[in-house]
């Protein structure tokens, strides 16, 4: 069985992966919070690294640490 790996997600996959509405997804993006992004043409895409690395950025092991200048 061979799985399939998308060169990049739209952001409707990208929000359901997250957990996020695409409301909140579409706001991320301007306010500069959010995984780095891609336009192709109007499209908006987001590559499954990117996305991996976001979250990896945003991990803290306290709350004490959010907000910290890394």
């Amino acid at each position: 069985m061979t799985t399939h790996n998308p060169i990049v997600l739209n952001a409707g996959q990208v929000a359901e992966q997250l957990g996020l509405s695409e409301s909140t997804l579409a706001k991320m993006r301007l306010s500069g919070d959010g995984p780095p992004y891609s336009k192709l043409g109007r499209r908006v895409v987001y590559r499954p690294e990117d996305i991996d690395a976001w979250i990896a950025s945003n991990s803290f092991r306290s709350t004490s640490e959010y907000g910290q200048v890394k």
